[in-house]
């Protein structure tokens, strides 16, 4: 998964900069290996690299009053590597998710999905870069992403593909500019604020367009096919986030809810795994009556241990992030919550140090049904040989990760949890079905 922003703000005396670096921190969550902005007004500057934003644009050092920025799960070791921001000297591009093929150009499966973007656009949009050739140019592009992209011009434009797959979301600073971003929280954090929901939701096909004088909806075809990420509800987005106008929050309690329904334990404590999984166990919890505790302290910055590109990474991720809290755990029978599993290999960890610090019984229960197969809309999920949740029972998963039982939420329990109908959501990790792009 990738976090993208982008900010225009009519007036060239405004400065994008700052409000694009902490609207980047707002989505570090979405990507912490490569950060990068670029800056536009009397000049451009585009600064990326490998971290965390507030490291890689901490001496940003430029001015300029519209900005396009990203953070990536994608380690950079090379020049011609994946980088948050692409594409060429006319155009710059955002890009969340994946384009699988683009109508009216051959797609080459010899050349890497960069390359294949890359050349297409090139092909397609031309030197020109205006701004309603770069919209056609996406819309003509099939697969599961958002984009926003800002030309030579001094133009933005900011869309979903048909089925809304990826979120993008657009706020407004009153009548001086535009956001748009990944996630609501950003239009938070940078300084809007709305009573109830902080952001209006871009609609699937939709673009929205900016120019030095005007904004304007761009709206898309007629389908009506949706296909939102459900794994957006139950790990990628912020609990302080709107995905399609709906509260991650609320979800995450009834994703909670729905774990106390399906399985019963006898248990004296519930814990969940921070960060994610914590309002999970807090619902749960509260339906129960089995009382909650922290387990765990966290050691350094907030990273997402799931999103390390290698296993030693992950692994070590753990072993700082989570210190097991003696206390909370000692003699007793816990419920430990967590928000999904994909091979096993953190978790059994977790367990582990669980028990060292003398927990009596451990019971695992999974915020998400069992992840099953591969995402091909640019969530990283691993080669399906490496997916527990495929090639294990429940009981044997136990076994394996040390635990005295385990447990996965339903997948019915997960689109009940969400609140949107079946047809609605791409499920295909969890189910193998796609949707039709």
């Amino acid at each position: 998964m990738t976090g993208i922003l982008g900010i225009y703000l009519f007036d060239e005396k405004w400065n994008a900069g700052s409000f694009g670096i902490y609207g980047l921190m707002a989505l570090q969550h979405r990507g912490q290996e490569t950060a990068g902005i670029e800056l536009i007004g009397q000049a451009r500057r585009r600064v990326f690299g490998k971290g965390l934003v507030e490291d890689v644009l901490s001496h940003l050092g430029a001015e300029g009053h519209i900005c396009v920025g990203a953070v990536s799960p994608y380690p950079v070791e090379a020049e011609e590597d994946v980088q948050p921001l692409a594409f060429n000297e006319k155009v710059t591009v955002a890009l969340d998710g994946r384009v699988t093929r683009v109508e009216g150009y051959s797609w080459d499966a010899s050349l890497s999905y960069e390359g294949n973007l890359r050349k297409a656009f090139a092909s397609f949009a031309g030197p020109r870069g205006e701004i309603e050739t770069v919209k056609e140019f996406f819309d003509n592009c099939r697969g599961g992403f958002a984009y926003i992209a800002v030309n030579h011009r001094m133009e933005m434009v900011a869309g979903r593909c048909s089925l809304g797959v990826k979120p993008l979301v657009l706020g407004k600073f009153g009548f001086e500019g535009g956001i748009v971003a990944s996630e609501s929280c950003v239009m938070d954090v940078i300084g809007e604020r709305v009573p109830i929901s902080p952001a209006e939701n871009i609609e699937a096909g939709d673009a929205m367009v900016f120019t030095p004088f005007s904004a304007r909806l761009v709206k898309g075809g007629d389908s009506s096919s949706r296909a939102y990420c459900s794994f957006e509800y139950v790990y990628l987005a912020r609990p302080d986030s709107y995905i399609n106008d709906i509260p991650i929050y609320r979800v995450r309690r009834n994703i909670g809810r729905k774990l106390s329904e399906e399985d019963r334990v006898d248990a004296d404590v519930v814990i969940g795994v921070p960060e994610t999984a914590i309002p999970f166990a807090m619902a749960y919890s509260n339906e129960t009556g089995i009382p909650i505790e922290k387990g765990f302290e966290l050691t350094g910055r907030r990273v997402r241990s799931a999103l390390r590109p290698d296993q030693f990474e992950r692994l070590k991720g753990v072993q700082l992030k989570l210190n097991v809290i003696s206390e909370a755990v000692r003699g007793k029978r816990v419920i430990l919550i967590d928000d999904s599993v994909v091979r096993g290999n953190t978790l059994a960890n977790i367990v582990y140090l669980m028990k060292e610090k003398g927990a009596k019984e451990i019971h695992v229960r999974i915020g998400s049904p069992h992840i099953v197969s591969h995402c091909p809309f640019g969530v990283e999920v691993p080669p399906e040989d490496e997916l527990i949740g495929r090639h294990l029972s429940e009981e044997k998963i136990a076994e394996v990760v040390g635990a005295d039982s385990f447990k996965y939420l339903s997948v019915e329990s997960l689109i009940e949890a969400i609140g949107l109908k079946r047809d609605e959501l791409c499920l295909g990790c969890f189910n193998c079905v796609y949707p039709e792009v």
